[in-house]
């Protein structure tokens, strides 16, 4: 029987939780393909994947990103359907028959996600969201989404995760390429994932360019997907933020360039970057302060 969605998983030293996440997999009651691709891990994690029937692993001898990997598994797929997965996710046996539903529900859906969940079940930031607009980011960054009460137009923040949870599949800008499952069409019809991005923003990108091309992308409530969020770049914080604010740039630059004066773009790009800096030195600070002893966390 030929699988009916293909699931690319990257995977970068997740660890144990890649097992987990692909044993939901294996007991999903659609006929899945599992596609596994590995950007260099060190820390054995495919090992336990090594033998199981309906498991294919592609071995990256660098870490090619996110994007760039995500591409390599989507050109060996052969399903209609594809799921875009992290291995830091595991989720109940019927979830992905809720996704698919959902895709199905019309042919201009060409993207849907689930509620991404802590392991207490409180819903995570990412799963719906709007387009974060040079605007928008402003906004969230210097905490102006506090007047969005009188002034929702104009101080509205683009994480959507404190509005009320809908009771129903609804549409949004943007979801998270944390668990993403797309329609081969529309996939075709928008193009792969830009490999320009190394890691972050690139989900982003392609909810844009998805919208651009007329494709609906839906969020599904009733579609709850257990997230160990950040697991894969724990042990490289700083790293994960320069690619984090890096991607944002050229995220801004590819789709905000004309909209914005040259001289509004060039402080966002000064506050990105001033952003990292704070960032990069609390986590260096943090990681001193562990090394000599002051603090467990």
């Amino acid at each position: 029987m030929s699988a009916v969605i293909s699931t690319i998983i990257v995977n970068y030293n997740a660890g144990a939780l890649l097992r987990s996440c692909v044993d939901s997999l294996l007991s999903c009651p659609l006929e899945i393909e599992i596609i596994v691709v590995d950007n260099a891990s060190k820390d054995g994690s495919l090992d336990a994947l090594r033998g199981l029937p309906g498991v294919q692993i592609i071995e990256n001898p660098t870490n090619v990103g996110f994007a760039a990997a995500c591409n390599s598994g989507g050109r060996v797929a052969s399903a209609p359907f594809l799921l875009f997965l992290n291995p830091d996710c595991c989720f109940k046996p019927g979830t992905l028959v809720t996704l698919l539903e959902a895709l199905r529900e019309g042919e201009r859906v060409g993207m849907v996600g689930g509620l991404l969940a802590n392991s207490d079940g409180t819903e995570q930031a990412g799963g719906r969201r709007a387009i974060p607009t040079p605007w928008r980011s402003f906004v969230r960054a210097f905490w102006l989404a506090s007047f969005s009460d009188r002034w929702p137009r104009l101080f509205f923040d683009f994480h959507l995760h404190k509005q009320p949870l809908p009771d129903h599949a609804i549409e949004v800008e943007a979801i998270s390429g944390a668990c993403m499952m797309v329609r081969r069409e529309a996939m075709q019809d928008v193009g792969e994932w830009d490999e320009g991005y190394f890691l972050h923003c690139e989900d982003l990108d392609w909810c844009m360019r998805f919208g651009q091309q007329g494709w609906k992308i839906l969020f599904v409530p009733s579609a709850q997907i257990t997230h160990a969020l950040g697991v894969c770049g724990r042990s490289r914080p700083v790293f994960v933020e320069w690619h984090k604010h890096k991607g944002m740039i050229r995220f801004y630059k590819k789709f905000f360039r004309n909209q914005y004066p040259g001289a509004l773009m060039g402080l966002v790009v000064v506050g990105v970057w001033l952003r990292f800096g704070l960032v990069a030195t609390y986590y260096s600070a943090k990681r001193a302060g562990q090394a000599l002893g002051f603090g467990h966390g």
